[in-house]
């Protein structure tokens, strides 16, 4: 991607925009297609993941890779928090399982920032993982984009 082309939807951000950016994002991650997700980051994005830093779209890549190798059957729910001109704050949760077939709900929240393309250039995000029973799971559709009409987080009580 070029420093010409853009990500819209572009800041500065209204409820709406911002709420049409987050389901991008979630979708883009439930895609586990760590190529085409990392295209909507900013050359020089800088990230903290837990106690992990990114500091390009190239590492991002790489990191997006290893997650989806770990974090197996993933599927995630973003949600807008709070937002600003150039900036949104998401809550989220995702499931997932490990190789043994544990399955956990990871929790979080992430604060974005944007450039005047609509590319990503800081994502800072903070995540803690709950051990689940696999009857516990809430999160039920097939693999990829989660489909319009399943709950949200706040429907789903999370």
């Amino acid at each position: 991607m070029s420093v010409t082309e853009t990500r819209p939807p572009l800041p500065p951000f209204t409820r709406e925009s911002a709420i049409e950016k987050i389901r991008l994002a979630e979708d883009g991650w439930n895609s586990r297609d760590a190529e085409r997700v990392a295209k909507a980051y900013s050359l020089d994005t800088r990230w903290r993941n837990r106690a992990e830093f990114v500091s390009n779209r190239e590492e991002a890549r790489q990191f997006l890779e290893r997650k989806w190798r770990k974090e197996l059957e993933y599927r995630l729910i973003k949600e807008l928090w709070a937002f600003t001109d150039n900036r949104i704050a998401v809550r989220y949760a995702y499931e997932w399982h490990d190789d043994s077939g544990n399955w956990f709900r990871s929790y979080g929240n992430e604060n974005w920032e944007f450039n005047a393309e609509g590319l990503m250039t800081n994502r800072f995000s903070s995540i803690n993982d709950l051990p689940i029973a696999a009857s516990e799971r809430k999160f039920h559709w097939p693999l990829g984009r989660r489909p319009d009409a399943h709950p949200g987080l706040s429907e789903l009580g999370l």
